[in-house]
């Protein structure tokens, strides 16, 4: 239990001395080609935001920046080379048809994935690959980067000092979550089955 708390101490002093600027790396990276889960660095630094030697506000701002900066580096990789990757297995028919796809319904698969933990590092990859619009996608990602991220600032915040409710609370919240995207893509479905007058 006492190593368990130093090293819980020493993470919570690892972000203090890495400040803001270390919560944008981090977060960039963790967006972009390193999946280290970003509770790591978001939980301690709500806390540090409890004590008064970061603020909060500040501290998911900079986060989504990063988020953002690390999902356009994925972008840009995949707009650049992927294609010309692709395009040596695929015709230019198929790749007409997955641009034709992604043009409809990229916006929505770019917010509801950037809430999901494994893959949420990844979406910027197809979105790369069918060019979706920089506005968009810069929109949607600071979005889903928004709801995640100051999730786990306020976790450290309140209830920092109870690491087993931290846990219990992530577990939930991320059961509630995959509820939350896969009722707004069961909604996305029928409204846009609608539409078509399907």
């Amino acid at each position: 239990m006492e190593l368990l708390s130093n090293f819980i101490n020493l993470i919570v002093n690892i972000v203090h001395q890495l400040g803001y600027g270390g919560i944008f790396i981090w977060m960039f990276l963790e967006s972009s080609f390193f999946p280290f889960p970003s509770e790591v660095i978001m939980v301690p630094a709500g806390y540090l935001a409890y004590q008064g030697k970061m603020n909060l506000v500040v501290a998911i701002v900079v986060a989504i920046l990063g988020s953002v900066a690390g999902a356009w580096f994925n972008y840009v990789l995949a707009s650049k080379f992927g294609r010309k990757f692709l395009l040596k297995i695929l015709s230019e028919e198929k790749m007409k048809k997955m641009d034709i796809f992604f043009e409809k319904h990229w916006s929505i698969s770019t917010f509801t994935w950037r809430l999901l933990p494994w893959i949420r590092q990844y979406i910027s990859f197809p979105a790369g690959l069918a060019k979706m619009h920089p506005v968009k996608f810069t929109l949607y990602t600071a979005l889903g980067a928004w709801i995640w991220v100051s999730i786990l600032g306020f976790l450290g915040y309140f209830i920092w000092e109870n690491q087993e409710l931290i846990k219990k609370y992530l577990h939930e919240i991320t059961l509630f979550i995959l509820l939350f995207v896969g009722l707004i893509l069961i909604i996305y479905y029928f409204l846009n089955k609608r539409k078509n007058g399907n």
